[in-house]
């Protein structure tokens, strides 16, 4: 699938280890609709961490549906947490399981795997997004379908802008000083 793409000829060949920071590394960023495919995929693993980490909440701290109005903010509080854990991590590892089945990796600008202080960053601004038409919804009560539209409109403006970066890197990278980068899965070792 990835492979008829036009994109797959050029900017998708796999980049040698000890490549260079410069220019050399701008030319191995995975297209724009291979990312999203990653994005996407990561999202149905988030699903499960999801899962997994509410279960827990709830059977600790006896909440009996997300509805709980004042154990709400606690388990959204929790969830952002427990995200922030799985990315910090996987990434300062080079990548996520997603990034692993894409052929993804996330380094530095020097090509380095990052650092915590730097996946956090990225993790903190990588919510941009979601959280501005998500804010929409109880500031300005817009209505749940219509705040559901208004988030897949923004997804998509936000992943098409990234044409309009020099190195056609994601916003929330160039922010925070990483970059993806077309890399084979790591090894365990």
């Amino acid at each position: 699938m990835v492979s008829s793409s036009p994109e797959a000829s050029g900017p998708d060949q796999p980049a040698s280890p000890d490549a260079p920071a410069n220019g050399a590394l701008a030319s191995t960023v995975p297209g724009l609709w291979r990312r999203m495919a990653c994005w996407l995929y990561e999202g149905m693993l988030l699903f499960a961490v999801a899962m997994t980490a509410g279960w827990l909440f709830s059977a600790l701290s006896q909440m009996r549906n997300a509805m709980d109005e004042t154990r709400r903010p606690l388990l959204l509080a929790y969830l952002f947490v427990v995200f922030g854990v799985y990315f910090i991590w996987f990434w300062c590892k080079g990548q996520t399981l997603g990034m692993k089945t894409w052929n993804i990796r996330i380094v530095d600008r020097q090509g380095r795997p990052l650092t915590q202080s730097r996946a956090f960053l990225r993790y903190i601004l990588s919510w941009i997004w979601l959280l501005p038409p998500l804010a929409l919804h109880p500031l300005l009560g817009v209505p749940v379908v219509e705040t559901m539209v208004l988030l897949l409109g923004w997804i998509a403006v936000w992943a098409v802008l990234a044409r309009f970066h020099p190195e056609r890197q994601f916003w929330h990278d160039a922010w925070a000083g990483t970059r993806l980068i077309t890399s084979k899965p790591m090894s365990r070792r």
